[in-house]
């Protein structure tokens, strides 16, 4: 919820007020927690700098272990830092052990992407102010957390953002830039607007939105700026960042786009509704198979799960049913035997006409895991398979599974949204879908192995599993070079030769290889 500038000047005053009184009463050897001023009339304000830590510093990581140990240390070695949090994200590499051997506290995040690992790190600091930094910084000149931390000591700033010597890069320049002078006039001219490095109070952090995706920085400047808060850009100097690949960027800008475009509807300054398709763009890429084989990165063996009745222990259709009302419409429509794949997943897509985005979104949230699965994903990651969920569903509740799962992508099918509206229209994924010669099975999640192990990239795909629990698992169990069934609802599952029938997945623990040197 916004709010409004008048009741945060009222509340910066009460507090510098307040600040003032306790520091007359606290003995002069104790430093005070914020800014004191000298309030003399006729006199300028004097700082009263903390001379103890003071900063909560927060890294968000995945799969950092080239560097993070280095960051943390450089951290702890500001006079500025009480403490270091890294939100680390199931990291298969060494990330969480040197970070912590470094001496900083580490935390698993809540579900995979950095902007839950901020918000993670804002609730779990001990500090009133926080510093953000990447897991993957070098070149760090020394002192940039008490750098950054002087303008909110001096009650100059609210939200401060890192400028450093660098070029902006090109989705900076090419796409947020430009909106921001459309959209956002008012913070157009800082210079990094997408920047990760950035300094604030943990009250302002914990009101603010944060974003899933690429979007998270560029989310938090505005809603801070859309809140009243005082913004500061902080040159700190050169630093070097891992680069991006090309087509990470192209994702980035479409995401960071969506962001803008939403903050500004939710302004009033966005008058043109069809831009909200750019999100349906944006969703619609990362679901593509394409896209998902430029991310194996030489890994050769893949794992695929199977999502409603494998790795969640119901069907998100009938969850989402049951939370909208239309829980008997959607069991004469569920297994049909008159209606094939196609068809009956269109008449499912259509029942959900008109519910919102954030109620898929909310009951993917809330779907209950199978005990022991994040745990198998981790381990099989560790192992060098790239894990990927497919699903007959929806992407729109398939990728906020994945990304519970700390998996490396998911497949789904599309459902259409109109200003975040179902418009009960289904797209299926091309992934599914066969060869125009074979008729028997037009869509069948085994077509996406057959299109896996004819990924052109090098190495080429060696080894392929795959786990499900139903009858439309079956091709695709028969596909894979190693097949499992989850409590299996079908007899024709356990008859299969060769596929392993297992309870839960602590028996699966059992058949994970021993971990690939190279993994990460």
């Amino acid at each position: 919820m916004r709010i409004p500038h008048f009741f945060l000047t009222i509340k910066r005053r009460l507090s510098a007020w307040w600040q003032g009184l306790g520091a007359s009463k606290r003995p002069a050897s104790k430093a005070p927690e914020s800014l004191a001023k000298d309030r003399a009339l006729g006199g300028s304000p004097t700082i009263a700098m903390p001379m103890t830590r003071y900063a909560t510093v927060i890294i968000p990581a995945l799969n950092e272990a080239r560097r993070i140990a280095e960051v943390v240390r450089y951290a702890l070695a500001d006079e500025a830092t009480s403490e270091v949090l890294v939100i680390d994200d199931s990291s298969i590499d060494d990330t969480a052990r040197l970070a912590r051997e470094a001496g900083a506290r580490v935390i698993t995040s809540t579900i995979l992407g950095k902007g839950a690992s901020m918000c993670d790190g804002a609730l779990s600091a001990k500090e009133d102010l926080l510093v953000y930094l990447d897991g993957d910084l070098s070149g760090l000149q020394p002192g940039i957390v008490s750098k950054l931390c002087r303008p909110l000591l001096r009650d100059e700033a609210d939200f401060v953002k890192a400028r450093f010597g660098r070029s902006g890069g090109r989705v900076t320049e090419l796409t947020a830039k430009p909106m921001l002078k459309v959209f956002f006039p008012e913070v157009a001219h800082l210079g990094q607007p997408l920047g990760g490095i950035i300094a604030a109070r943990r009250s302002l952090m914990r009101s603010l939105s944060f974003e899933g995706g690429y979007g998270v920085d560029i989310g938090l400047l505005l809603d801070a700026h859309r809140a009243g808060a005082r913004l500061v850009e902080v040159d700190i100097g050169s630093l070097e960042h891992d680069s991006q690949p090309l087509l990470d960027l192209t994702l980035m800008a479409n995401e960071v786009a969506r962001v803008i475009y939403s903050r500004a509807r939710a302004s009033g300054r966005l008058h043109v509704e069809q831009v909200i398709a750019m999100y349906e763009t944006q969703r619609q890429a990362q679901a593509e198979l394409d896209y998902i084989l430029t991310r194996r990165r030489g890994r050769q063996r893949i794992l695929l799960l199977d999502m409603d009745g494998t790795v969640t222990r119901s069907r998100f259709a009938l969850e989402l049913a049951r939370a909208t009302g239309r829980e008997a419409e959607l069991m004469t429509l569920l297994d049909g035997p008159n209606d094939d794949a196609a068809t009956r997943s269109a008449r499912i897509a259509a029942l959900f006409k008109f519910v919102h985005q954030r109620e898929f979104e909310r009951v993917a949230h809330k779907l209950e895991l199978r005990p022991g699965a994040i745990e198998f994903v981790n381990r099989m990651r560790r192992a060098g398979f790239m894990v990927g969920l497919v699903s007959d569903s929806y992407f729109v509740a398939a990728d906020i599974v994945h990304r519970r799962l700390f998996a490396d992508f998911a497949l789904a099918h599309l459902l259409q949204f109109d200003a975040e509206i179902c418009a009960g229209r289904l797209l299926l994924n091309s992934g599914f879908l066969a060869h125009p010669a074979d008729e028997e099975r037009r869509i069948c999640k085994s077509h996406v192995l057959r299109r896996l192990r004819e990924d052109l990239g090098e190495p080429p795909v060696a080894e392929i599993w795959a786990m499900g629990d139903n009858i439309n698992d079956l091709a695709m169990l028969r596909s894979a070079d190693k097949a499992f069934a989850m409590e299996p609802k079908s007899a024709q599952l356990r008859e299969v030769p060769g596929v392993i029938v297992v309870k839960g997945f602590e028996e699966l623990l059992a058949h994970v290889p021993a971990e690939h040197p190279e993994a990460a």
